[in-house]
């Protein structure tokens, strides 16, 4: 079976390869695309907008012509996903990463933290988490990590995951039954978490999402 993952930041590569691994995906053919000037448009622009939405369309119907199934793994791109996509016919399952890790989240109900580090993927995250615990009993708080961005921009992953993982242990502290990762990058901060569960992160819920879907449209 071969996913190919369009991803936004050349460092999700690795984190999505160690899911897999891990996981014990053997048979899985991860193929990765990164546009990450997709999201530098989105941040320029201080959002998604129509146009770059239907850029990213263009990328995700052109990678799902050698797939299984398609990933898109940048919660600010994720609305790009939307009935547009499936008007236009993709001949496999195209998910959005940050969909399946939002189902996962609230499945048990009760309190989910979602902790962003990217200004431009809060609303969309909102959203995506929003329309997911309709369904269920769980009540969803989305923060954003003031600063964390930059400290990721500036090449400084031990600060960006140091300040992740502090975030983290605040939100179990003050209630949190769940606290889900919005952002691939973040995943490492998982092992800095000092109190409560292991937080959710994207790669292998959102791979083991699309095997599922790939395998059902088979």
């Amino acid at each position: 079976m071969r996913i190919v993952c369009l991803h936004t930041a050349d460092s999700n590569i690795a984190i999505f390869d160690a899911a897999a691994r891990a996981a014990g995906f053997e048979s899985l053919e991860l193929t990765h695309v990164v546009r990450a000037d997709l999201l530098a448009a989105a941040e320029q622009a201080g959002g998604l907008t129509d146009e770059i939405a239907a850029q990213t369309r263009e990328v995700l119907l052109t990678l799902a012509d050698n797939a299984d199934a398609v990933l898109l793994n940048c919660s600010t791109l994720g609305p790009s996903v939307d009935n547009a996509l499936a008007a236009q016919a993709a001949p496999v399952p195209v998910l959005r990463a940050d969909a399946a890790l939002a189902q996962r989240a609230v499945e048990g109900g009760g309190k989910v933290v979602v902790l962003c580090t990217v200004p431009t993927t809060l609303d969309p995250t909102t959203r995506v988490f929003a329309q997911a615990a309709t369904r269920t009993a769980a009540q969803v708080e989305v923060q954003l990590i003031g600063g964390a961005w930059d400290r990721f921009r500036a090449g400084d992953l031990a600060g960006y995951l140091s300040v992740i993982a502090a975030a983290t242990d605040t939100a179990y502290e003050s209630g949190a039954d769940v606290v889900a990762f919005a952002q691939t990058s973040m995943a490492g901060a998982a092992l800095l978490v000092k109190g409560g569960m292991k937080p959710l992160t994207t790669p292998t819920i959102a791979l083991a999402a699309a095997i599922h879907a790939a395998a059902l449209a088979a």
